[in-house]
């Protein structure tokens, strides 16, 4: 690879590195709503284990796209929000999702021989 300084090919390769695995993109666009904290996550993205949303949310923080706010407070409360960069990424999606919205019924036909094990 020669000339190469860093672990990516190309851009592309960066920002799937970054929204790689099923929940993190479902993250931005909850968190694209308004401050979440971490209960109300959970319930807006059902099938997340706790364990996994946990992850995820270590990931994108440490990535520098989801902030992560303690609030000095009895009981404790922590918020989640978009940085300015998970911001300008949500943005990045958008034609992603209309893509997908285009083509939902063809992706939802042909699941069944895409997964064949019937996983998500």
């Amino acid at each position: 690879m020669g000339g190469r300084k860093g672990p990516y090919e190309c851009g592309l390769d960066a920002a799937v590195d970054v929204i790689g695995g099923k929940w993190k993109v479902l993250l931005l666009w909850a968190l694209a709503q308004g401050p979440r904290r971490f209960g109300r996550l959970r319930r807006e993205l059902p099938g997340v284990s706790e364990k996994v949303l946990a992850q995820q949310l270590r990931e994108l923080e440490a990535d520098g796209i989801v902030h992560r706010e303690v609030f000095d407070q009895v009981p404790p409360k922590v918020e989640y929000t978009l940085t300015e960069l998970g911001t300008s990424l949500n943005e990045a999606l958008v034609p992603l999702g209309a893509w997908g919205l285009r083509h939902m019924a063809h992706l939802e036909a042909t699941h069944p021989r895409r997964h064949p094990d019937g996983a998500a």
